[in-house]
């Protein structure tokens, strides 16, 4: 395999994962990207701050923001309250709690299984000798990946919007898309049919219209937020948590005058005609996988207006 980024024809990539769905891929070499445990990430980010004397509190939810003179004033569920000159939010998906962020982004839930560890033989069936991280090139992607003792992680496809800015312990598990990721797994292996899946879960990503992070500062200044990863908040939120700094102790910094970082998605709508775009930009999404990866007016239109994918 080559040492740097190459596309492989059916015959290459049916050589590196026997799937008869396969027809085509890119290759990015180790180095371009990575494949890691996130929770072992945030256990180590978090060793490190302690390590420099920063407290977490995990299980202490803020309900308000307010300024002050010099700075903020924060209050707790229990009432507490606790004064900083400043604030950053990086709530992600669980960031409704700040009324003024509640246009700037919506929670979607994505959905994973994790198999049973596979035989020897059905290891050998599918190839993938080299345990690359994958994904398709749809729309309505997919991504997958092995553990260490030999599962298949295969997730994606579905982003399930619910209803104002739903998010909770009750939407963790839908059915419908286990059901539907399973199928299509088997439809990628069919050489897998017998593999189980006794583990799967649910949880919320932030997006914006645009489908990128935002950035934005409020409360003359001592609130900074970042916001919208759309799921790729691994590698984009350490990017990110520079902007951040810069803009709280380096306003002359160059990050800050990238159009990126300046501009600001689209807003979103309020309900019900939140619900309603957001479905109706799923729907035209999974039009165009359908139809070749051609879109339709919809999805071009929202395009020429900064909103979606090719925004």
């Amino acid at each position: 395999m080559a040492k740097s980024s190459c596309s492989l024809d059916r015959e290459a990539i049916q050589a590196e994962v026997h799937s008869p769905l396969w027809q085509a891929g890119l290759y990015q070499p180790p180095g371009r990207d990575v494949v890691l445990d996130p929770a072992k990430l945030v256990r180590g980010l978090a060793r490190v701050c302690e390590e420099r004397a920063v407290a977490i509190h995990g299980s202490t939810r803020v309900r308000a923001v307010k300024r002050r003179a010099g700075g903020v004033r924060l209050t707790t569920d229990a009432g507490a309250t606790l004064d900083a000159d400043h604030v950053v939010v990086a709530t992600s998906a669980y960031s409704g709690w700040l009324s003024r962020l509640g246009s700037h982004f919506v929670p979607v839930y994505d959905y994973v299984l994790v198999s049973e560890p596979m035989s020897p033989e059905q290891r050998a069936s599918i190839g993938w000798q080299r345990r690359q991280g994958m994904s398709d090139a749809n729309n309505q992607f997919h991504y997958f990946r092995l553990t260490a003792d030999d599962r298949i992680l295969w997730g994606g496809y579905d982003a399930i919007y619910y209803r104002n800015n739903g998010v909770g312990p009750q939407f963790d598990r839908r059915p419908a898309t286990f059901e539907k990721l399973e199928a299509h797994l088997r439809r990628a292996f069919p050489q897998l049919a017998d593999l189980r899946f006794p583990y799967r879960w649910g949880g919320a990503i932030d997006t914006t219209s645009r489908f990128t992070v935002t950035f934005g500062q409020a409360l003359g200044g001592r609130l900074t937020y970042a916001i919208g990863y759309t799921g790729l908040g691994v590698g984009a939120s350490r990017w990110a948590a520079g902007v951040v700094r810069d803009f709280i102790l380096r306003p002359d910094s160059d990050l800050l005058g990238l159009r990126f970082v300046r501009s600001r998605p689209v807003p979103f709508p309020p309900e019900p005609l939140r619900s309603i775009a957001v479905n109706l930009v799923r729907r035209e999404l999974d039009r165009a996988d359908r139809n070749e990866g051609r879109r339709g007016l919809v999805l071009r239109t929202l395009d020429a207006l900064g909103i979606g994918f090719d925004s």
